[in-house]
C-alpha cells in the first residue's frame, strides 16, 4: 500500500494529479487577507537582516536594555537567528541522513561522530567558532551573529539529523520494494519515499530543535571573547543582564516574550506544516483528528498561493528527472550490486588504524599535560554524571511516554498542547536559578540531589516529541484492529502502542541522553547573585575549568564526556535501536 490520506507518496512533486482547491486566477479575498500578513513578516525579517551587519570591533560595547519596550526588537533578533539556524540545521540533516544510510561505510564512521557532536557542550563548539567567524568577517557584527547562529545549528542540527536517519532506516519494506518496482533512483527515493515517510516525525523534531535552541540561548548570544563580552540584542542576552542584575520583573518579561514568540511561530510556522504533512502519514484515513491549520486553510483558498506552490511543485518535479535511472531491460533483482568485501574490510582497517592513533595521541597528551591522577578524577566525575542521566531518563520515560501516546493518539489534543509543549521545552533553565537557589539554600538541601533534575528539565521533551510523533503515526487499521480483538489495559500497550512507539522512544531517548550530558554544565553549577552552588560531576568540572581559564583540564573533561556518550549509545542505546529497527521490518 503506498497511499496515504493524501494520495500516493509518489504524488508529492507532481501538481498534475493534485486537485486543485480554488477556481480563477485573479485575486480573492483570501489573497487580500494574506497580503498584509505576507508583507509585515518580510518587512521584520528584512529589517532584522539589515542590522545583522553594521560595522563593530572587538572591544565594542552591545548595549542591552531591561526596558520591556525593547523586548518586541530583541524577540525579533532571536527568532531570525533560530530560523537561519534551523535552515541549516534542516540542510544538514539531509546530507547526513541520505549518505549514512545509502552508504554503510560512510555510516560506521558518520554516526559515532554524530555522537561525538551532539556531547560536545556548547562552550567547547563557541570556542572554535568564534574566532574564525569574526576573523572571516573582520570590521562587521555579522562576523558575531554567525557565530551565534552556528552555536544555536549545534543545539539544533545533531536532533533532527538523527531523527530522520532513523525514519529512512525503518522505511516499510513494502515501500521500498515498490520503490525498486518503480525504478527509482536514490535521489528521486529520497524524495519522493524516504523524506514523505519521514515528514510528521521530523516536523516534531525540528519543533524540539527550536525549542532547544531557546534552552541554550544565553550562551548563544552572550558571547566572551578575547576577554571580551559581547552580549547580541536578543532574549538570550536580555536574559543573561536580568541575571547578572537580579531583575526578577525582568526575568518575568523575557518569560512572556519568549511565550509570545513560540505561539506566533507555532501559528504561521509548525502549525500549517503539521497540518500539510498529515497526508504523508502511513495509513488510510484520518477521519476527524486530522491537524488543523487556519493559515494553511487560507493558503489554499488563496489564488495567488495556489499558483505559485503549482509552479514551485512544477519545478520540482522536473528537478527529480535529474538523476533518473534509465531502463535497460532487467529487472530490479538482477541489478542489485553486491558490495565488494575487500574495500569494506580496508575501510574497516582504516578506521581501526585512525582510532589506535587517536588512542596514542590522547594517552601521549594525558601524560605530558594532565597527569593520570587528574585522569582518574575526572573519570569517576563522569560516572556521578552518567548515573545522573540514567535515572533521569528513566524517570522522564516513565512519566512521559504514555502521556505521549495518549497525546498522539488524539490529534485534536495534541494541538492544544502542542505550544505549551515548546514552551516548556524552550524554557531556559537558568530561569529556574533564583527559585533553586533559595529553595536549597533555605531548607539546606543537598545540591548532588536537588540540582539533578535540571539536567533533564530541557532535555525530557525530546522523549515527550518523538512519542508523540510515533504514536501520531500509528496506522488506524491496526488500532482498529485491536480493538475488535478485544485488546485492553497492559495487553494492548504491550501488543501494540509499545512496538509501535519503540523506535520514535529510541530516537528520543538517545538525544534525551546527548542533551542531559550537555545540560549537566548549567545544570550542577548555578549561579544566582553572589550564591554559587556546586555538585560533584562532569559538568560543574567543565564549568568551573572554563572559568578559570585551565585549556587542558577542560579539553580533558570534554574528551571525557565524549567517550561517555559514545559508550553508552554503542552497548546500550544502539542495541535498542537496532532491537526498534529489526521489529519495524
Amino acid at each position: 500500500m503506498l497511499i496515504g490520506p493524501g494520495g500516493s507518496l509518489f504524488e508529492l512533486f507532481n501538481p498534475q494529479k493534485r486537485p486543485s482547491l480554488v477556481q480563477g486566477k485573479g485575486p480573492n479575498r483570501w489573497d487580500w487577507a494574506l497580503l498584509p500578513l505576507v508583507l509585515a513578516l518580510l518587512m521584520a525579517f528584512g529589517f532584522a537582516a539589515m542590522q545583522m551587519s553594521r560595522p563593530f570591533v572587538v572591544g565594542e560595547v552591545l548595549q542591552v536594555s531591561l526596558d520591556p519596550s525593547y523586548l518586541p526588537y530583541y524577540l525579533l533578533r532571536t527568532i531570525l537567528r533560530m530560523f537561519t539556524a534551523l535552515a541549516f540545521s534542516l540542510l544538514f540533516s539531509f546530507a547526513f541522513a541520505a549518505i549514512a544510510v545509502k552508504y554503510a561505510a560512510a555510516e560506521k564512521l558518520m554516526i559515532p561522530m554524530l555522537d561525538i557532536l551532539q556531547s560536545l557542550p556548547i562552550l567547547g563548539f563557541q570556542a572554535i567558532a568564534i574566532a574564525p567567524f569574526i576573523a572571516l568577517f573582520s570590521g562587521d557584527l555579522l562576523g558575531v551573529e554567525c557565530a551565534a547562529i552556528f552555536a544555536i545549528f549545534t543545539s539544533q542540527a545533531w536532533n533532527m539529523a538523527f531523527s530522520l536517519y532513523q525514519s529512512m532506516r525503518t522505511v516499510p519494506p513494502e515501500l521500498s520494494e515498490a520503490a525498486r518496482i518503480f525504478r527509482l533512483s536514490g535521489w528521486q527515493r529520497f524524495w519522493r519515499l524516504e523524506l514523505p515517510f519521514a515528514m510528521p516525525g521530523l516536523l516534531w523534531n525540528m519543533m524540539m530543535s527550536m525549542s532547544g535552541g531557546w534552552f541554550l540561548l544565553v550562551a548563544a548570544e552572550a558571547i566572551s571573547v578575547a576577554g571580551q563580552d559581547i552580549k547580541l540584542p536578543g532574549i538570550g542576552s536580555y536574559i543573561a543582564v536580568a541575571i547578572e542584575s537580579k531583575n526578577g520583573m525582568a526575568i518575568a518579561w523575557a518569560i512572556a516574550a519568549m511565550l509570545i514568540g513560540i505561539l506566533l511561530y507555532d501559528q504561521l510556522f509548525f502549525r500549517p506544516l503539521l497540518a500539510w504533512a498529515d497526508k504523508f502519514r502511513f495509513e488510510e484515513s484520518q477521519g476527524e483528528s486530522a491537524q488543523q491549520s487556519w493559515l494553511l486553510d487560507w493558503m489554499r483558498n488563496s489564488h495567488w498561493f495556489r499558483a505559485w506552490t503549482d509552479s514551485l511543485w512544477h519545478w520540482l518535479s522536473h528537478a527529480l528527472s535529474w538523476f533518473s535511472v534509465r531502463y535497460d531491460g532487467t529487472s530490479a533483482q538482477s541489478r542489485v550490486r553486491v558490495a565488494n568485501p575487500f574495500w569494506s574490510r580496508a575501510w574497516d582497517i582504516a578506521l581501526i588504524l585512525a582510532s589506535l592513533s587517536a588512542a596514542i595521541s590522547l594517552l601521549v597528551y594525558i601524560h605530558t599535560e594532565v597527569g593520570w591522577g587528574e585522569v582518574v578524577h575526572v573519570v569517576f566525575l563522569g560516572l556521578i554524571t552518567l548515573l545522573r542521566v540514567m535515572l533521569l531518563i528513566a524517570l522522564a520515560s516513565l512519566v512521559w511516554v504514555p502521556i505521549a501516546v495518549w497525546i498522539g493518539l488524539r490529534p485534536q489534543y495534541s494541538q492544544r498542547v502542542q505550544a505549551l509543549a515548546q514552551f516548556l521545552a524552550a524554557f531556559p533553565v537558568n530561569l529556574l536559578y533564583p527559585i533553586i537557589v533559595f529553595t536549597i539554600v533555605y531548607f539546606h538541601l543537598t545540591p548532588n540531589i536537588w540540582l539533578s533534575p535540571l539536567m533533564v528539565f530541557g532535555t525530557q521533551w525530546y522523549i515527550l516529541f518523538n512519542v508523540v510523533a510515533g504514536a501520531s503515526a500509528i496506522p488506524n487499521e491496526l488500532r482498529l484492529a485491536a480493538d475488535n480483538l478485544g485488546l485492553k489495559g497492559w495487553l494492548k500497550w504491550r501488543r501494540v502502542y509499545l512496538p509501535a512507539i519503540f523506535p520514535s522512544y529510541i530516537t528520543g531517548a538517545i538525544t534525551a541522553s546527548g542533551g542531559s550530558w550537555n545540560a549537566s554544565i548549567v545544570a550542577e553549577y548555578v549561579t544566582w547573585g553572589k550564591t554559587t552552588l556546586i555538585a560533584d560531576g562532569l559538568g560543574s568540572y567543565i564549568k568551573q575549568m572554563t572559568e578559570a581559564g585551565d585549556f587542558h583540564r577542560n579539553a580533558l573533561a570534554i574528551g571525557v564526556m565524549c567517550i561517555f556518550v559514545m559508550l553508552l549509545n554503542r552497548f546500550f542505546w544502539r542495541k535498542l535501536y537496532l532491537l526498534a529497527e529489526d521489529r519495524s521490518h
